[in-house]
């Protein structure tokens, strides 16, 4: 256990993070998941919506560290590339 002020300080920041990274990167999922759903539904609206938003989750993530901006590029690409393989 933590003796210091400061490094108690540090541990409840952390676990406060943690719960909110988490919930990001669970939400992350869910959006990832229903894009791909849409995707494979073959409806090309709903999945482009679909899509959209799930970026756009990315993104965010990615910006506030709760996933690496690498993963979250590579995640978007093949959705991106699914999307234009449905769009064809």
């Amino acid at each position: 256990m933590a003796n210091h002020k400061s490094a108690k300080t540090r541990i409840n920041r952390n676990n406060k993070r943690n719960v909110i990274n988490s919930a990001r990167r669970s939400r992350v999922r869910t959006f990832v998941k229903k894009a791909l759903e849409a995707i494979s539904s073959n409806n090309k609206d709903v999945a482009e919506e679909a899509f959209r938003t799930a970026e756009s989750e990315l993104a965010r993530a990615a910006q506030k560290g709760a996933v690496d901006k690498r993963k979250a590029s590579r995640i978007v690409s093949r959705l991106s590339k699914k999307l234009k393989a449905i769009a064809a």
